[in-house]
């Protein structure tokens, strides 16, 4: 069997999202507009699968054939008829209900790969002699003899996501480097072009140069086409002794999908911004503008607490090992007023706790644009996994100027993040009964101030291409040198694209910290009404969930690369060592002996020394990252972010050492059963599933009922065109052996 860090165990958390009750609340019509979008993110979600692995996307074709023809109860017969185990058939189910909820077989928090907990050859029997190979015996050992090789390969260089020798991407071709990255994205910024909608591949040209072809994602191909906005950009040009060409029509017919349900939502929309919204977004995934879906983000922005909240888009760049690429994700959900009513106070008190953080106001937005915050039951959240919150647009130029929205996704927090007594780990026993009362809540507050708070705040000083600079160069002074300022972005450069591979976990860092940082305010404490006893607990276990995090945080550090493979979980490990750092005893990191005999540790919070010892120690830590950033000080900044980042067996923590014991106990992020929607007539019915491996896979069943043998032949066909990408120097494509 695989080592138990590449497999998901049988007995991992599966839950159902629950939002019946906001579905029931909605109109007819408001209902259409949900089914139609939740339609729309479903069909783009699938996109993930080409964005992840070359294998990925004809697994999942596997399982959408085997799981339509007989479903895990029918299966279950013949698997066992065919000598599997209850265990190992349950093994399955589970591979295939992590395969479904990661879109893909890499873990959507942490990169890394997960195979399947039973015998290849036992699996290759079930499938083989399932249903669907009796219906089809031709493609389903083609789908097999495609992907089985590397389903099961734990080959080095194929356990995580990354670029060149560290792991494996398709976002960029098997032969480029971080220095082809680094080419590409000086170049698309010489054409102020967005990487947020493109993939890079490698080739030699015939004067033996580079040639690197930046692929759009959209419906239109190369074929001329009056949007002159972007078909100018469609040819070849000469950069530093290399070629370029810019392509589009990337993931064109799963795009096409997204299109026409978002031309049916847009029928049903409530009022002129989402009209206008969905015209630009619609535009955007035609064309592959990213320029009209920074436009449909502002009438996006500018729609205020709408009864049905949705976004779709290319949008998070963590899996993209440079960092500037955007992954697929679209999501649909209704707003919980109650919740939704304490985040508009806390939005109503933003401006006023701005001021408490520790930069000049100078480092501050010129003027706070207020935002929505909301908290929403999901519907349909379609990507490679689902975030407790969520602050867009990430444009840089549209946060800074006209805003953003924020939103904490409730019904996700209630399953997702619940905790039993005996599973948790690395806490003194005192402690985890007040943690299981208070963590819920105090992630409310920690959610709510990270996401408002902390990536709502923060200026990035720009001289603009006329040379004009939004910050005076005569009186601001960086509060770290007392000198004028020496840095700054000039225009095309964003936060992504300079900060590039730390980018995204920084930014986390930043608004983590400022999470802990603001809910030290009493003020903050008032709107999420906790006061005296209860408001301190909420403080202690806000800090001590953090800490406990930073400890976590090392099952997704790779010792052999020396990097970090998911940016939340690094960024809690900076911040646990800026507070080790601190120093009187604030927080210890202490190994010790389980009572099963097995290395344990536990990790210890003095609350007395939070206020004392924790703010000052965080205060710095904050101003330091904010000047970085303000500046687009790339160099300090590095220093700074990987200095705390680095993880030795130095005492007295011995982190590596500590990596064994986190891996040895940790336990798998659950997986999420959400529900579907269902057009009958003119009604708008919700379908849900039970909360296990197989009601997960019957939910991805029910949702691509009509057209699944012919997106499973998309998908294989659009995986099949590039395989020839993915060949190593000594390796052949998948399926070419």
């Amino acid at each position: 069997m695989a080592d138990t860090q590449y497999i998901l165990p049988n007995d991992i958390g599966v839950s159902s999202l629950d939002c019946r009750e906001a579905f029931r609340l909605l109109s007819p019509t408001e209902r259409l507009y949900a089914h139609h979008l939740s339609r729309a993110a479903w069909y783009g979600g699938l996109a993930v699968l080409l964005q992840t692995s070359p294998e990925a996307p004809h697994i999942y074709a596997l399982l959408s054939r085997l799981f339509r023809a007989q479903d895990p109860d029918q299966l279950r017969q013949h698997a066992l008829a065919e000598g599997l185990t209850e265990e190992e058939y349950q093994a399955f189910l589970v591979y295939a209900a992590g395969i479904y909820s990661n879109m893909g077989n890499y873990k959507s928090f942490g990169d890394t790969k997960f195979v399947p907990n039973l015998p290849k050859e036992k699996l290759e029997r079930v499938i083989l002699g399932s249903e669907a190979a009796q219906q089809n015996p031709e493609i389903v050992r083609g789908f097999w003899q495609t992907c089985s090789e590397r389903m099961f390969s734990l080959e080095p260089r194929l356990r995580h996501l990354g670029l060149g020798k560290e792991g494996i991407t398709t976002y960029f071709s098997g032969d480029c480097t971080m220095e082809d990255a680094k080419l590409a994205q000086d170049f698309l910024d010489s054409q102020n072009l967005s990487a947020y909608n493109t993939r890079l591949f490698k080739a030699t040209g015939p004067d033996g140069k580079p040639c690197y072809e930046v692929r759009l994602a959209s419906v239109l191909g190369t074929e001329p086409h009056p949007d002159s906005e972007v078909s100018s950009r469609l040819k070849s040009y000469e950069f530093r002794g290399s070629h370029f060409q810019v392509t589009r029509g990337d993931y064109a017919p799963l795009l096409q999908k997204v299109v026409e349900h978002l031309e049916k939502a847009k029928t049903h929309a409530a009022n002129s911004h989402q009209d206008r919204m969905l015209a630009q977004y619609i535009d955007s995934f035609t064309q592959g503008s990213i320029e009209a879906h920074k436009r449909g983000s502002r009438f996006w922005i500018q729609d205020k607490s709408p009864i049905v909240e949705s976004y779709i888009g290319f949008i998070e760049s963590y899996r993209d090992p440079f960092g500037s690429r955007g992954e697929f994700e679209g999501f649909v959900a209704m707003v919980n007023k109650a919740m939704s009513a304490k985040f508009e106070c806390l939005v109503a008190s933003a401006e006023q706790l701005l001021k408490e953080l520790p930069w000049p106001p100078a480092f501050e937005k010129d003027k706070f644009l207020t935002p929505d915050f909301t908290s929403l039951d999901v519907l349909t959240f379609a990507g490679s996994g689902i975030p407790a919150g969520i602050n867009i647009p990430n444009y840089d130029d549209l946060r800074q100027t006209e805003g953003f929205k924020n939103v904490s996704l409730g019904n996700v927090l209630a399953v997702a993040y619940a905790t039993k007594r005996e599973k948790l780990t690395f806490l003194e026993e005192e402690d985890k009964d007040l943690y299981i009362r208070w963590k819920g809540p105090s992630f409310d507050v920690q959610v709510g101030l990270h996401e408002l708070l902390g990536h709502g705040s923060g200026k990035l000083f720009v001289q603009d291409e006329k040379g004009a600079f939004n910050f005076d160069q005569a009186t601001v002074v960086n509060p770290e040198t007392g000198e004028q300022i020496q840095s700054w972005y000039r225009s095309g450069e964003t936060w992504d694209s300079k900060f590039s591979t730390i980018a995204s976990s920084y930014e986390e860092c930043r608004a983590e910290s400022v999470g802990l940082y603001l809910c030290l305010h009493p003020r903050v404490l008032e709107i999420f009404g906790f006061e005296g006893a209860d408001a301190e607990d909420v403080i202690y276990v806000n800090w001590l969930n953090m800490v406990r995090a930073g400890l976590l945080a090392l099952e997704f550090y790779t010792p052999e690369a020396s990097s970090w493979r998911q940016a939340h979980m690094q960024a809690r490990f900076v911040i646990l060592r800026v507070l080790l750092e601190a120093g009187e005893g604030l927080v210890t990191v202490t190994p010790t002996m389980g009572s099963d005999g097995r290395p344990d540790a536990r990790v210890r919070l003095d609350r007395s020394k939070i206020q004392s010892v924790g703010k000052p120690a965080l205060e710095r830590f904050l101003r330091r990252l904010q000047v970085l950033k303000s500046t687009g000080d790339v160099a300090g900044g590095r220093a700074l972010y990987e200095g705390y980042s680095a993880v030795t067996d130095a005492p007295p923590e011995c982190f590596l050492t500590l990596r064994d014991t986190v891996l040895l106990r940790k336990e798998s992020r659950k997986l999420i059963v959400q529900p579907n929607t269902r057009l009958e007539g003119s009604d708008v019915q919700l379908l849900e599933y039970e909360a296990s491996a197989a009601g997960l896979i019957r939910s991805f069943s029910d949702r691509f009922l009509e057209d699944g043998p012919e997106l499973e032949e998309t998908l294989t066909q659009l995986a099949a065109a590039d395989a020839c990408f993915w060949k190593g120097p000594s390796e052949t494509p998948p399926g070419q052996a």
